[in-house]
């Protein structure tokens, strides 16, 4: 993605914040935040994230739009589960990710900080048959 894509611009009156490589810039809408989530080519869970957090799974719930990229989700139990853009993505807890390709993934995600499980009714531990 070229530096001038819409998609990557600063966005006026979200905050931002750069954890492990991974860019996010959300606001506060109702109960929710909305949130841009710009993983970079290279990144993995596992390697970037997992250091910072302490756990060894991604434990939070991931609901929204992937814009552009490719994201491949890789369960507790070894399913995984591929998300190429434009598609709806929904990630219970409890998982690894990462970036395939050469272009980083953009996801667009509503959440409720600790409470999106409850709140999008998404499952708390993925089974295969869940989805």
């Amino acid at each position: 993605m070229n530096t001038t894509d819409t998609l990557l611009a600063p966005m006026p009156g979200a905050e931002h914040r750069l954890v492990g490589g991974v860019q996010l810039d959300y606001m506060q809408t109702g109960a929710a935040r909305v949130k841009r989530v710009i993983y970079p080519v290279g990144f993995r869970w596992s390697t970037d994230m997992k250091p910072i957090i302490g756990t060894e799974l991604c434990m939070h719930a991931h609901a929204g739009f992937l814009a552009h990229g490719q994201l491949r989700i890789q369960y507790e139990d070894g399913f995984i589960e591929d998300f190429i853009a434009p598609q709806v993505v929904s990630i219970e807890p409890g998982h690894d990710g990462w970036v395939v390709g050469e272009e980083p993934a953009v996801l667009i995600e509503f959440d409720f900080l600790g409470d999106t499980v409850q709140h999008l009714q998404i499952p708390e531990v993925h089974s295969h048959g869940a989805k």
